[in-house]
């Protein structure tokens, strides 16, 4: 039995088959993504082409380690960019230096905050300069320096633990307190002052730790706390950072030096030396060994009468019982030589069986160039 309402009922049923086909069809299609997803998933796993690298290991491919700071130990394509900057393991003597300037700062330090100063090198390393200058964690307090004998410029940093505690025990801090550490001001004159002293301290013994290498004179130049005023070098040179950690019972900081390669290039030579220990290689038993060695060494004495220069025509031609004519008189003297080097002059005679020489004078001693061109 039909009705006037059965279009509309057909209409409705219609839709609601059309309604039920299109989810059938969405619920095939997020099968099929499903299954895509899936396929992915197993792809990653049997290490397809399509694995997406998480941030860890895009990390480690560019080389940047978030775990520490130390620059000893870098792969990737940052180990490539830096391939250029020069190991200061190939400058033998810096470790020797810096030793002794370790030695000579724990000494100068404790004379000069009368407090009992531990200073240990934390780490020595090469960086870039403008790579240095991004990474100082500010405040702190920038000292720029010039060695005069290398006519060039260095660089201290001295971080805000290190100024404050400075200040403190200067100052009359009570001891077995940290520091108070004041941020969101500049640094007074006082302690801008004080870190001064301290820092012309440093340079005295960085002085005294290059004299046996190369004297030379470590001047401030000035103070800066903007990374941006201290620029010693252009960003891409290289250098060399030496990180010194100074501690005083519970307080202490860092203070770090350094050194561009342009700085040091005059001394290159010096600075690949082998030479170990304390005296760079100086061993006063061995010298003094040495010397009384030589003082009894055996060597030859040569008497000359006369020199003539003849043809080799001539000298073939010398014959058994010929006669060599000499252009010196019984009067003359006899040039006396040591190794061909011309050392004094003398009057020939005779002392018994033996022919003897008087010395008359010593002649003068000549350069070693003057002995080549001879």
């Amino acid at each position: 039995m039909s009705g006037p309402d059965e279009p509309t009922d057909q209409d409705a049923l219609a839709a609601e088959w059309g309604a039920d086909a299109a989810a059938g069809e969405q619920k095939s299609s997020d099968a099929a993504a499903a299954d895509d997803w899936a396929a992915m998933v197993e792809g990653e796993n049997s290490g397809g082409s399509d694995r997406v690298l998480n941030q860890d290991e895009i990390d480690s491919l560019l080389g940047f380690d978030s775990g520490g700071d130390n620059a000893q130990d870098k792969s990737g394509i940052r180990a490539i960019i830096n391939s250029a900057l020069v190991s200061y393991e190939r400058l033998p003597m810096l470790e020797i230096v810096f030793d002794r300037l370790v030695r000579l700062m724990t000494t100068s330090l404790r004379n000069f905050t009368s407090d009992n100063v531990e200073v240990s090198l934390d780490n020595v390393s090469s960086i870039r300069f403008g790579d240095y200058l991004n990474s100082i964690p500010l405040p702190a307090i920038l000292a720029v320096f010039r060695a005069e004998e290398l006519d060039n410029y260095g660089l201290f940093t001295v971080d805000s633990n290190l100024i404050y505690s400075i200040v403190d025990v200067l100052l009359g801090g009570r001891r077995g307190t940290a520091a108070m550490r004041i941020e969101g001001r500049p640094y007074t004159t006082i302690e801008r002052t004080l870190v001064q002293r301290m820092i012309e301290v440093v340079l005295a013994d960085c002085r005294v730790a290059f004299e046996p290498l190369s004297p030379i004179d470590f001047q401030l130049d000035r103070l800066e706390t903007n990374p941006r005023f201290a620029a010693i070098a252009r960003p891409a040179n290289a250098a060399i950072l030496v990180k010194l950690r100074i501690d005083m019972e519970d307080r202490g900081g860092r203070i770090e030096m350094l050194l561009p390669y342009a700085t040091l290039e005059p001394i290159r030579e010096l600075l690949l030396q082998q030479f170990m220990g304390e005296k760079f290689g100086r061993d006063s038993i061995w010298e003094s060994h040495l010397a009384t060695e030589l003082w009894s060494t055996t060597v030859d004495l040569d008497a000359v009468l006369d020199e003539q220069i003849l043809s080799l025509k001539d000298v073939m031609e010398f014959k058994v019982g010929q006669t060599l004519m000499l252009n010196v008189s019984p009067d003359s003297l006899v040039e006396m030589r040591c190794g061909g080097v011309p050392l004094m002059r003398g009057s020939m005679g005779r002392i018994g069986p033996h022919v003897a020489v008087r010395v008359e004078r010593t002649l003068k001693r000549h350069s070693h160039s003057d002995l080549v061109n001879r």
